[in-house]
């Protein structure tokens, strides 16, 4: 069974309860981005963004930071990203205008790729410590799921199989559609149901079996879409992030100056 997003829905959650404190506070109209709410929104906000941004490259670039695996820091890193700007445009009070609304739409822009680049980097296989899962190391598990499943089921059976966990011809059919492509729970219940008494008892192995072929396969065939995909992906968001951090510290110098040290 493929892993649920727990790390999505925890941030839908926390932003649902952000959301119900803030509407509560703007009873009167929403806090201004100067007030004591607004400022708390922004640097809260701006805190989560710069956890997202270093804590998760620390921990995948330096060696010695190897406290917990890359798996929960990823959860935390999706966490942050999506609080963290939700309650910095909460902080800009939806405004588009000067610097700080380039600053909300930069962040709007990054949050929809950092949601691309989560969708395309669990597509590409990994071991539970976060490292790549070798092509070749694929086919050997779809080599071994095939002599398992003929030692199960008959030729012609194996056959029907087989057409069940084909996939679409072009790789990013695949990548695109891969959530729906990865069980194919539908077919395999028509045929498991449709086993003779003596191959009911293989029925659950069989569906283990044919479940695992399918995603090597699908792991396969989108190997190379993703990575030159996620390559693209990181020429674009990691400059984009970059001149958004510049842009956000000369709005808090700014900030601090007009708004403190002027007076």
């Amino acid at each position: 069974m493929s892993r649920l997003p727990y790390e999505l829905i925890a941030a839908l959650l926390a932003i649902v309860a952000v959301t119900l404190g803030y509407a509560w506070l703007a009873r009167g109209g929403p806090p201004a981005p100067g007030s004591f709410v607004g400022h708390l929104l922004g640097v809260v906000g701006l805190a989560l963004m710069l956890c997202t941004e270093i804590a998760y490259s620390v921990r995948k670039r330096w060696p010695r930071f190897n406290l917990g695996p890359m798996r929960l820091w990823l959860q935390a890193h999706v966490f942050t990203g999506l609080v963290g700007p939700y309650l910095v445009l909460l902080h800009a009070a939806w405004r588009f205008n000067g610097l700080a609304g380039v600053l909300t739409l930069l962040t709007l822009v990054i949050v929809l790729s950092g949601l691309v680049g989560r969708y395309v980097y669990t597509a590409v296989p990994r071991n539970l410590d976060g490292t790549l899962v070798a092509i070749c190391d694929l086919e050997a598990q779809i080599d071994e799921v095939d002599r398992e499943l003929h030692a199960l089921c008959a030729p012609e059976l194996g056959m029907k199989f087989a057409r069940v966990t084909s996939l679409p011809a072009r790789p990013w059919q695949a990548l695109l559609f891969r959530p729906f492509l990865s069980s194919g729970r539908r077919e395999m219940d028509r045929l498991l149901g449709a086993l003779d008494e003596g191959q009911q008892e293989h029925a659950e192995r069989m569906r283990q079996l044919l479940t695992q072929r399918r995603r090597s396969l699908l792991h396969v065939c989108t190997w190379e879409v993703t990575r030159d995909l996620l390559s693209l992906w990181h020429s674009f968001h990691v400059p984009l992030s970059g001149a958004l951090f510049a842009l956000a510290g000369v709005h808090v110098v700014a900030a601090l100056y007009y708004g403190t040290l002027s007076r």
